[in-house]
């Protein structure tokens, strides 16, 4: 079958080790589920995957791909809940948890398979290639602001990162549930969209905010930590969910974070009952997610070098 994958790992020039071509289909085993590939999206993740980044030498070559959305073997329209072994089911008790790619194939191929207990109906109000992007990106947004940050109705949320996939999920989610979204962004378009989107504000990076907010949603790390920091109320909650600048900044800000009382939440991807939860959103609300880019996968080096360039607005989706 036909797949885009790792075939080297090369922490400086990432691109330099995916290859497109064909890959063994997988094999039927008990338990699990083969799903054929109808769309999958792009994130970060594939990208620090082709820097050895969760992923050694030896799992080479390993199709890319965490998130995709699909027909199982019965017909039916499903998505995929990425993270194996979280329950145990497929894999036995011991497993430690892990993302596709990490240790099984991925979902930018033909066809992916996965534990049984990972597969979800697809809402029949949502495309292929919106509810493609959910599993990764737009679940841990929503954990990131609906388990981690404690936020309410009318309370007002600080993204930083205005553009990425992550950011762009909570903009849209924080929105629709009627919390206050700031977004930050380098560039003037990005900054444009975020409002499109649903943001009350946008600023230019670092920028002193109006007033100090309830909650920061926090992936880029190093660069906007401190503030991020210095824009939270006394009390206030910063969910960090990944570090693309660096994951130290060069002031941490401790002073400020005892004194406020201010909380920090790690948070990393979501629960197959959050992923519920959020198809089940997107399908009363009308909320969608964001696609900046549909490609076919044997395109899928455009949207690698789309993403790694960062002027994205939303998510890269190949179809199959």
């Amino acid at each position: 079958m036909f797949a885009a994958y790792a075939a080297r790992i090369d922490r400086d020039q990432p691109l330099n080790g995916l290859e497109l071509g064909e890959r063994p289909a997988p094999d039927a085993r008990p338990g699990w589920t083969t799903v054929d590939v109808r769309a999958a999206s792009l994130n970060h993740h594939d990208l620090w995957s082709l820097r050895g980044v969760g992923l050694g030498e030896k799992s080479l070559p390993m199709i890319l791909g965490c998130d995709a959305a699909g027909t199982d073997e019965d017909g039916n329209e499903v998505v995929l809940h990425s993270v194996i072994g979280q329950s145990g089911h497929g894999v036995g008790p011991d497993e430690p948890r892990s993302i596709l790619t990490e240790r099984y194939q991925g979902t930018f191929a033909e066809r992916v398979s996965v534990p049984s207990w990972n597969v979800l109906p697809k809402p029949a109000e949502l495309t292929f290639e919106e509810a493609a992007c959910l599993p990764t990106a737009w679940l841990t947004a929503y954990r990131m602001l609906f388990s981690n940050a404690g936020v309410r109705p009318g309370d007002s949320v600080l993204v930083q990162g205005a553009g990425g996939g992550v950011a762009t999920a909570a903009i849209v989610l924080g929105a629709a549930a009627g919390l206050r979204m700031f977004a930050p962004s380098r560039g003037e378009a990005k900054r444009r969209r975020a409002v499109e989107l649903g943001a009350e504000a946008a600023f230019e990076s670092g920028e002193r905010l109006p007033h100090r907010v309830d909650a920061v949603i926090e992936t880029v790390g190093a660069a906007t930590w401190s503030h991020s920091v210095k824009s939270l109320k006394p009390g206030g909650t910063l969910v960090i969910s990944g570090a693309t600048s660096g994951p130290n900044p060069a002031a941490a800000e401790l002073n400020r974070i005892f004194f406020l009382e201010l909380r920090i939440v790690g948070s990393t991807m979501g629960s197959k009952e959050e992923l519920t939860s959020l198809l089940s959103f997107c399908a009363a609300t009308g909320v969608r997610p964001v696609i900046d880019t549909v490609l076919p996968l044997d395109r899928a080096r455009e949207g690698f070098e789309k993403m790694a360039g960062g002027e994205l607005i939303g998510k890269v989706v190949l179809t199959v």
